[in-house]
């Protein structure tokens, strides 16, 4: 009973660290200097046909709406009232938004079961006992991004349409490039090179994690004689 007690504890813990991990990761690239960056690299404003001051304005709505809300994603060139996206893209816009909010409120689950783990973990032994299997944790979390992204790369517009086809059932998601602003605003470059950069997030941040997490373990070990033999339970 112990033992499966320490591997269902192991699971929930992995489960949870890598959602928190994820989350962390995919913060810095909403921001609007990645975006703008990106942008540039991926000639959105070619593609729209907007000026730089009315690129950065649009962008910088739909970002607002997806991050803070509320999700109208009416985003209008400056000086102007007509909506930029179409109502198809409006609508795929808050079916993101919904995808967001529901991955969001279960890296919060995560942390929180991450902080009960830790409240509930008294003495040396227990306290190193998490803190190995948060290295473990990070450990795999980096190896799964690393193989999962070098398959992704290689197959990434079957990895592009597979995940829309999970997340967005109704199939909205589907856009001309000619045509839909949504696209032109976000380029498949836009796309395929901010996949890499989180995934470089993720793969340095487990790594770091894994990193204090053995080196945390350690110190509490050699405090306490029986804390090594009780972290591998």
């Amino acid at each position: 009973m112990p033992t499966l007690r320490g591997a269902l504890a192991s699971i929930v813990i992995g489960l949870s660290t890598a959602v928190v991990v994820v989350a962390l990761a995919i913060l810095p690239f909403l921001a609007p200097p990645w975006v703008s960056f990106e942008q540039g690299r991926a000639q959105a404003a070619a593609w729209t046909g907007f000026t730089d001051e009315q690129l950065h304005a649009v962008t910088d709505s739909v970002l607002h709406d997806l991050v803070l809300g509320p999700p109208d994603f009416m985003a209008a060139l400056p000086g102007q009232t007509t909506p930029v996206l179409k109502p198809n893209e409006r609508a795929h816009m808050r079916d993101v938004r919904g995808v967001f909010a529901g991955f969001y409120l279960v890296a919060i689950v995560g942390a929180l079961i991450l902080a009960a783990a830790f409240l509930l973990s008294r003495g040396r032994a227990a306290r190193a006992r998490l803190w190995r299997r948060l290295a473990r944790a990070g450990t795999v979390i980096a190896v799964v991004t690393v193989v999962g992204g070098g398959i992704g790369v290689l197959v990434f517009d079957q990895a592009f349409t597979l995940f829309h086809e999970i997340f967005f059932p109704g199939g909205n998601w589907q856009f001309d490039p000619r045509t839909d602003r949504l696209v032109q605003l976000f380029p498949d470059q836009f796309w395929s090179e901010t996949t890499i950069a989180v995934g470089v997030t993720i793969v340095v941040l487990a790594l770091g994690l894994r990193w204090l997490g053995g080196r945390r373990a350690a110190a509490l070990e050699r405090g306490s004689p029986s804390a090594a033999l009780a972290a591998s339970a």
